[in-house]
């Protein structure tokens, strides 16, 4: 069974020769090229319309004409690193770029949507003690090497006593990953939705999603008392599971086929809403990740994103 294809191909210092290597290997896994482009991308960036931001180059050719399978074969990932050294090749439905079809856009937080992880930004408030235990469980956590939710609870213990000013403070520090309001504004002008969940923390998270005019958000809730966090989580964590609920939830509520969510996540704790979507992607991610979702983005530009929506 033969299916229309879109192979789209992100570098940031691309070899001359890298997008002749990837038309043969095309080729040779038995696809007719329809159309090929290569585009030079750079633009505003988190901290503003006047920040730089890594630029990239991004190779897209639709083909037809060969099963999948023999394509995804061709260009999978190990075999291709020698030959296209610090290439991102990628192969997506072509539906993913039908401007018809309305699209989801559901992406993890902590170095993800933005390049900080919250609870250790927390834990510092703590003293460089806390910041040590706290960065060494999560970086473990987001490997896959210990359960999410357990890790979550005793890092969140560490925070006990901390003043609740502390939440505003870390708020005010976070950045956004280069390309993340570049992204998140290109698919909401074309009309579809975009949003967010996080095992962070809604602290940080709803002032972020309110200035971004993201559809939908979700995260844990501190408990405070008395002005200060208790180092407890109020509810349930929002851990893997919880993260696919949410992605299939809003799906439904925004009236959007699974196959036109595109889920962008970079740890362990991101692997059931990635294999969920229509399109997984793994943004910068750990081993984990990367060898479940359907695309690698392992540059430091998230909005690379858009070219899987054609955007």
């Amino acid at each position: 069974m033969t299916t229309d294809l879109a192979v789209i191909a992100f570098a940031q210092n691309p070899d001359p020769e890298a997008r002749e290597r990837i038309l043969t290997l095309v080729r040779d896994a038995g696809a007719e090229i329809e159309r090929f482009s290569t585009v030079r991308v750079t633009g505003p960036g988190s901290a503003g319309p006047d920040a730089e931001v890594p630029g990239y180059n991004a190779f897209t050719a639709r083909v037809h004409g060969t099963e999948a399978s023999a394509l995804l074969a061709a260009l999978r990932p190990d075999p291709l690193s020698p030959l296209l050294p610090g290439v991102d090749v990628n192969v997506v439905p072509t539906t993913m770029l039908d401007p018809e079809r309305k699209k989801l856009l559901v992406m993890d937080v902590d170095s993800t949507l933005i390049q900080q992880e919250v609870v250790e930004m927390l834990a510092a408030h703590a003293g460089p003690e806390a910041e040590a235990e706290v960065t060494a469980v999560t970086e473990a956590a987001m490997r896959g090497e210990v359960d999410f939710t357990q890790s979550l609870v005793a890092r969140v213990e560490t925070l006990a006593g901390l003043p609740a000013s502390a939440i505003d403070e870390v708020r005010a520090a976070v950045r956004l990953s280069p390309g993340a309001h570049v992204l998140i504004k290109a698919f909401l002008r074309e009309g579809h939705a975009v949003a967010a969940v996080s095992g962070g923390f809604l602290g940080v998270l709803t002032p972020l999603a309110e200035q971004l005019q993201l559809t939908r958000h979700a995260a844990n809730l501190l408990e405070v008392a008395d002005g200060r966090l208790t180092g407890r989580i109020v509810g349930d964590v929002v851990d893997c599971t919880a993260k696919e609920r949410f992605l299939r939830t809003w799906a439904a509520e925004l009236d959007v086929a699974l196959e036109d969510v595109i889920a962008v996540g970079d740890g362990a704790n991101d692997i059931d809403m990635v294999t969920a979507a229509g399109l997984g992607v793994a943004y910068n991610a750990k081993p984990a990740l990367r060898a479940v979702a359907d695309a690698q983005i392992n540059l430091p530009n998230l909005d690379a994103v858009r070219f899987f929506a054609d955007l």
